[in-house]
């Protein structure tokens, strides 16, 4: 208890010194609205580790990986990875030491469905899950789960994934079933989490299933990601609503500044907020694709020889059940990018389509991945913007994180006090309606192609040990007296 009162006296002093001169009121800098919710995140491929334990079925990222291990550095997988699935317990212990209020986690969806049909489910993990969120319960932490965390039944990759307009239904029927069987308990639900990301896996390379098929492949599979989160959210509506929970996707994107001044820069960056945040965004609370995207799509495609756009239509029936299904805004934020207009990138593909250049600005400090440089104020710039583009709609902060190799956790701590004071003025200054915020990550795990040579967590994890000991750093322990002193000024 004393190093826990000396910490915040030091923290205190600290923010006093550091941020009176800022504008903000003094309660600000470690007052957060009433409500206000800190939480931290992990997905199932990245920590549960236990890929073919107990009936689990074949994910499209265990099946790219042991197809071609030298996908990631080293030949990593996520084949143990933190042992989540037998060490759930030590995560919850962890969270509740530091003193975080939510846990956002994935359901594998192989894990329950191991061939991702409701013909076959795996009782043992239906029973992990249940597990997991009467642990996090049980030590008043609230869960919030995402459905879909990137890691599709192969079997359903075989007959084109996300490609295929049959996957959304099937998606449905999965959804129906967490709804059913967790859903008294769970009241934050994210149906996609990325859905750029996972259409990036079929218009590039970067993540499974990696089809590659520039400008194509994105564009049909985040049509059926649309279908498939509009179609499970009407679903809870009619059979669910009961439960009083809220559902929402967790939306990226890129946040965006001008590179000049000039009018065509300026206008940049309103195509690079409707080609990320907007693709998924603006169907789900507007209605259709955003006009812009619309546009230049069906322009480039006309000017290809093609007799239908790269870009799917909705049907109108489509779009009125698409449209209106958030509850909240689920953000995803780590970093920001200069933008200028002009062409870049082969041809066809999305970059090419919004006519934007990107780049980073050379005084943004490094990290340790090379997409992602330290932008504090772009955190409060996208808050502002989805503001701006859909009125005063909820918004948690979904992920938001610091990479390192293990070598520089003062330089995370320093992110997450900067972008925590950015995310203040965005609720006290522009009247953002944020309530809460789950950092990435709670642990160090799987990064994707980057193994385990990138750490996100504030709390390390000794991947030589059997039991996969955890371990806070300095950054969980500056977490604890944050929250702590937020919970002390309340």
């Amino acid at each position: 208890m004393a190093n826990l009162i000396s910490g915040l006296i030091l923290t205190l002093s600290l923010l006093e010194v550091a941020l009176s001169d800022d504008g903000l009121p003094i309660a600000s800098h470690t007052m957060f609205p009433k409500g206000f919710m800190f939480g931290a995140s992990t997905a199932a491929y990245q920590v549960e580790g236990g890929w073919n334990a107990d009936g689990k079925g074949v994910s499209i990222w265990d099946d790219l990986l042991h197809k071609y291990p030298e996908y990631v550095v080293y030949n990593m997988n996520g084949d143990v990875s933190d042992d989540s699935y037998h060490f759930y317990k030590d995560d919850v212990r962890v969270l509740k030491e530091i003193g975080f209020q939510t846990y956002r986690f994935s359901i594998a969806w192989p894990r329950v469905l191991p061939d991702g049909t409701t013909s076959n489910i795996n009782q043992a993990g239906i029973d992990y899950y249940m597990n997991l969120i009467d642990e996090l319960i049980a030590n008043g932490i609230e869960p919030v789960v995402a459905l879909y965390h990137w890691d599709l039944p192969v079997t359903l990759q075989k007959f084109g994934g996300w490609l295929n307009p049959k996957v959304v239904d099937l998606f449905v029927d999965y959804a129906d079933l967490m709804f059913k069987t967790y859903g008294d308990k769970v009241k934050w639900w994210i149906t996609i989490n990325e859905p750029e990301s996972v259409a990036g896996g079929y218009g590039g390379g970067d993540a499974a299933p990696a089809l590659n098929l520039f400008g194509t492949g994105d564009y049909l599979s985040g049509h059926n990601l649309l279908r498939a989160h509009g179609k499970t959210y009407r679903l809870y509506q009619k059979k669910y609503s009961h439960f009083g929970g809220k559902i929402s996707m967790a939306f990226c994107g890129a946040t965006c500044y001008p590179a000049s001044d000039s009018p065509e820069d300026i206008a940049a960056v309103d195509r690079c907020f409707q080609f990320s945040f907007g693709w998924f965004a603006h169907p789900v609370i507007k209605g259709d694709y955003p006009p812009v995207m619309r546009e230049y799509v069906d322009e480039n495609s006309m000017a290809e020889g093609r007799d239908v756009s790269r870009l799917p239509y909705f049907t109108e029936e489509e779009i009125q059940e698409i449209n209106g299904t958030v509850d909240w805004f689920g953000l995803n934020y780590y970093t920001s990018q200069m933008v200028k207009a002009g062409l870049t990138d082969m041809d066809p593909s999305l970059n090419r389509d919004s006519r934007i250049i990107k780049s980073f600005n050379s005084s943004w400090p490094t990290s340790g991945t090379n997409w992602l440089r330290v932008v504090p104020q772009g955190l409060r710039l996208i808050a502002t913007k989805v503001k701006e583009a859909y009125g005063d709609i909820p918004i948690m902060v979904t992920e938001n994180g610091y990479p390192d190799h293990g070598e520089h956790d003062d330089l995370r701590i320093g992110y997450f006090e900067t972008h925590l004071a950015e995310l203040r003025r965005a609720i006290y200054e522009d009247g953002c309606n944020i309530f809460g915020i789950c950092i990435w990550s709670i642990i160090d795990n799987f990064e994707w192609r980057n193994g385990y040579t990138v750490k996100f967590g504030v709390v390390n994890v000794d991947f030589n040990s059997p039991n996969r000991t955890r371990t806070l750093k300095n950054s969980g322990y500056w977490f604890q007296h944050y929250i702590a002193m937020h919970k002390l000024v309340e």
